[in-house]
Order: C-alpha cells, then structure tokens, then sequence
C-alpha cells in the first residue's frame, strides 16, 4: 500500500514522529501502551507488509518475554507475592507487570523509530536542519544513510567470499576467525575509500562555499497545515492529560491507576487517534482510488 503520510511535508512527518516517541517513552499505562504499539505495527505492516510483521514477530515480541522474565529476576518490590524463588526472594505480580510495561515502552519505540527512518529520509533531515545545524544534520544524515549501505556491502562480500570457499558458518574455528577477520578488512577499506570519494564529490560541488543555495522539493500546504495543526492540538491535550494525571498508573510498591471515566477516556481517544493517524490516512487513500477505479 502507498504510504500516504510519507509524502507529507517534511516538518509534519518531524513533529509527529517526535511527538508519537516521546509519549512512547513518557506514558507508562498499560492501555496507551498497547494503542501505541499496536498502532506502530499496523502502520509498518500497512506499508512494508511482511517485512514489518516478521520484525514485529522476531523482535517486539522476544522482547516483551525477555522483558517480563528479566524484570522480576532483579526486582523483588511489591506487595503481591505470587511465590518465593529458591533463593528466598519472593517473586510479585507488580514486578512481572513493570517488567511487560518497560518490554512494551521498548517494542514500542522500537517499531515507531523504524518507520521515523522510513519516513524521514536523509534529504527531508537536511531540509529540516541544513540551515539551523548545517554540519550536525549532514554527518547524522550521512550516518542514516552508511547504515544500510555498509549491510548491502556486508552482504556482498560476505557472499563473495562464501564463492571462493571462505564461509564464516563452515570450518574450524580458525579458519571462520580468519575469514571474518578477512570479510572485516574488506569493509573498512571500502569504507575509507567510500568516505575519501564522498568528500571529493562535496567540495567539487561547492560545500562549504559562502552563498550557497539549496534545492527542495518541498512545499507548505493546506493539508500540511491542517496535518501539522492536528499534531500541536494532539500535543496540548495529551500534555494536558499528562498534567492532570489522567495516564497515571503506579506499579510500586502496589498497583494504584486513574480511574476510567468518561474523563479520562477522552484522554486515550485522542492518542489512539494520534498513532492511528498514519493509518486512517492510508486507508482513507486507498479507498479514494478505489472508488477512482470503480467509477473509470
């Protein structure tokens, strides 16, 4: 499916991003929790497909379980004991609940952040930031950008030497040592000279140089402002309920929430709203052109 938020302005698809996170990482109630991931893994899956649900399957969920496992086996808090460990240490309903709360904080921000690197793509980063931290937003821009390159390399060469009979996965435990060592020194040489042409190329097109323009593609809007507008109003509520502690919800030493009342709900109303808007706008696209096609 056409991912219709990724052609947005480049500011919109920024703020939401940043908003989505940071309430990622800020909200630690359960039923947010869930909306937020469970809305993170539709919008990967309505725009990658498999590709996303097979990360969400090898990923996000071994991560809840390791999570939920880790947690009580360090943190022993809470006053509802479910047994006692052989080392004396009692095992709480509160620390195994803490546990799934952090594991979905972390699946969560985990999935939103790979659509953020499918969304803002290295030219929308420097759009953004080219004029404010010119040199910052190049060199996390060239980061962004290395990442899947050096994997493409990694998987070429890895896959060339596996031709000539050196395979890391076969052989003694020398010859995988050597073979590694080997696939790692092709890589760092294709790095440096990768970096040396990268350079070259910029100064002969004029970094650095005083009056320098740059091209953008580009352009503010209505449904941006529209868009951008929903995500300051999303924003001052949330915060707002944030405020008034209509998230709350303490594991330690027992488990205490905010009620859910029609008060309170219209709080997680709107940040279900939030993290499905992504989705909603794809689908409400999709059925545009269907209805285009039907009516050719």
């Amino acid at each position: 499916m056409r991912d219709v938020f990724k052609q947005y302005h480049p500011l919109v698809n920024f703020a939401y991003f940043t908003l989505v996170l940071a309430f990622a990482v800020l909200i630690r109630h359960p039923l947010a929790q869930g909306v937020c991931l469970v809305c993170g893994i539709a919008y990967g899956v309505q725009c990658e497909g498999r590709k996303a649900t097979m990360f969400s399957l090898k990923f996000c969920l071994p991560l809840l379980a390791l999570t939920a496992l880790l947690n009580p086996a360090f943190s022993h808090a809470g006053v509802t004991i479910l047994l006692y460990f052989p080392t004396g240490n009692p095992l709480t309903l509160e620390s195994i609940l803490y546990g799934l709360s952090s594991g979905m904080m972390m699946a969560a921000v985990l999935v939103w952040f790979t659509s953020f690197n499918r969304v803002i793509t290295s030219d929308k980063f420097i759009y953004l930031f080219g004029r404010v931290i010119p040199a910052l937003s190049l060199v996390l821009s060239m980061t962004l950008r290395f990442v899947p390159k050096f994997q493409a390399q990694l998987a070429a060469v890895t896959d060339a030497q596996r031709s000539i009979g050196r395979d890391v996965s076969t052989g003694s435990v020398w010859k995988r040592t050597r073979t590694a060592i080997t696939i790692f020194s092709i890589l760092v040489t294709w790095s440096l000279e990768n970096a040396i042409e990268t350079a070259d190329s910029m100064r002969s097109r004029g970094y650095g140089l005083p009056g320098r323009t740059a091209f953008s593609i580009y352009r503010f809007d209505d449904r941006d402002r529209a868009a951008l507008l929903w995500v300051a109003f999303c924003a001052l509520f949330l915060a707002s309920g944030m405020m008034v502690d209509a998230f709350g919800f303490r594991y330690y030493p027992s488990i205490r929430y905010a009620s859910l009342d029609a008060f309170t709900l219209s709080f997680h109303l709107v940040y279900l709203l939030l993290c499905a808007t992504p989705v909603f706008l794809n689908l409400l696209e999709n059925r545009k052109w269907k209805s285009i096609r039907s009516a050719m």
